[in-house]
């Protein structure tokens, strides 16, 4: 059985109260006014990136689908509604019954997305339609947020492991979330076991300061872990004097000691020392793992330093100073009556700020050049141009309310990988800049 259908005390048996209030004064009016009907198209995007990031990627999109699928009113929730008169009796008795029976379309996980890409169509009766704003929102803007501060650490690594470690440094379950997303960006394990036990993510770990301190010398703590986890564990050598520790770590172990961690002090210059020490005492097979509040700029500095992994908590689980996309939920066509067959008609925002939108049912696709690179996000709302037919991004995800688009995480990871790879080089780069490619709307 898949870990993730046995359920975690975690999961919720509802996640219809994981928005907004408005969300449901807006159905009552609807139904009252007789509009709730009405076949509507939102979808989900942003306007334009975080500053200096040069491509987005979408994270998120399995535990969307989860979402919807739970989003269920039991007597728990129909009365909590009831007692705080959220909503009238007429209401009540519509969500009672409450199941999304419309379609959504998407970018798939791991994907890469860009200012106006719409990540997420979903389309239905209006009212069934708003009520999944705030949950998808919350979804799609923390699970992106880590998934690319992930992918950035990630290419800053150059192929060098990373260990996810955050779940001491955020909320208990956007800690399972961020090790799902991070897993997508290209992380390789995560210390979080019910993330491991909820994703089947490899899961990692074997000894902090406490333990060394626990004992009463450093060599104490060095044999009482060998004896348990065996020779090819990690010894943490950093709490006393590094270069006595690591002495008496390949004493204890020899040279089939796994892995040394640094946690502290001025990681290039340590590792450097470390290496040459390791190498001096024949354990030359014996790798550098180091932690200590990194980033995708101190993990692109240590490049040139003799490390072997990298582990990352606070900056990852935070978004690397982004913490969400600011991707918004607007409704870009409605029918122009209840009529099953009354046609879509675009309908948008107009502002004077930096909030406006593109009415429409849209389209997109990622025009490549000659070489196969990727040379803008195209975007439109009438007929697919021949040429880019095939390059489409949006993939069926619910029809008639039924998930089906379920798949292993690891097809989102290795999208992602595939993803970057069609990117301009200069996708990878961490200084600030515009998006890699260009938007165009068709």
């Amino acid at each position: 059985m898949n870990a993730a259908d046995l359920g975690l005390p975690v999961d919720v048996p509802s996640t219809a109260l994981f928005t907004d209030q408005y969300e449901f004064t807006m159905v009552q009016a609807a139904l009252k006014a007789g509009t709730a009907g009405r076949r509507s198209v939102f979808e989900a995007f942003t306007r334009r990136l975080p500053e200096g990031r040069r491509y987005g990627v979408v994270g998120g999109i399995g535990r969307v689908l989860d979402a919807v699928e739970n989003f269920r009113f039991d007597a728990g929730v129909l009365g909590f509604l009831h007692d705080h008169s959220i909503v009238d009796e007429p209401t009540l008795r519509w969500l009672s019954s409450y199941r999304f029976s419309g379609d959504i379309w998407g970018y798939p996980e791991g994907e890469v997305y860009f200012p106006g890409s719409p990540i997420l169509r979903v389309e239905g009766s209006f009212a069934e339609c708003v009520l999944l704003e705030t949950v998808i929102l919350s979804i799609l803007n923390h699970d992106s947020a880590i998934a690319a501060a992930a992918s950035r650490m990630s290419t800053a690594a150059g192929g060098r492991p990373l260990i996810e470690m955050g779940a001491r440094r955020t909320h208990e379950l956007s800690a399972v979330a961020s090790s799902r997303a991070a897993y997508v960006g290209g992380f390789s394990s995560t210390s979080d076991l019910a993330a491991g036990f909820r994703y089947g993510i490899p899961t990692v770990g074997t000894s902090a300061h406490a333990f060394t301190l626990l004992h009463d010398s450093e060599r104490d703590a060095f044999r009482a872990q060998v004896d348990s986890l065996g020779r090819g564990t990690t010894l943490l050598v950093d709490t006393y004097d590094v270069a006595e520790a690591v002495r008496t770590a390949v004493e204890i172990a020899g040279p089939e000691l796994g892995a040394v961690r640094i946690d502290s002090g001025d990681l290039l210059l340590v590792a450097h020392r470390v290496r040459q020490q390791l190498d001096d005492l024949g354990a030359t097979a014996t790798k550098i793992v180091v932690t200590s509040d990194l980033d995708e700029y101190a993990i692109a500095s240590l490049a040139a330093a003799p490390v072997d992994a990298y582990g990352v908590g606070t900056q990852l689980v935070t978004g690397s100073g982004h913490p969400t996309c600011s991707m918004v939920y607007k409704l870009v066509a409605r029918a122009q009556s209840a009529d099953p067959k009354a046609p879509l008609i675009p309908v948008a925002k107009k502002s004077l700020g930096a909030k406006s939108s593109v009415g429409g049912r849209k389209w997109a696709a990622r025009r490549s050049d000659a070489y196969g690179i990727a040379e803008a996000e195209v975007i439109g709302t009438g007929a697919v141009p021949a040429e880019l037919v095939e390059r489409q991004l949006l993939v069926e995800l619910v029809k008639g309310g039924t998930v089906v688009a379920r798949e292993p995480l690891d097809a989102a990871r290795a999208r992602h990988i595939d993803a970057l790879a069609a990117l301009p080089m200069s996708a990878g780069q961490l200084s600030r800049g515009e998006p890699v490619i260009p938007t165009e709307y068709v």
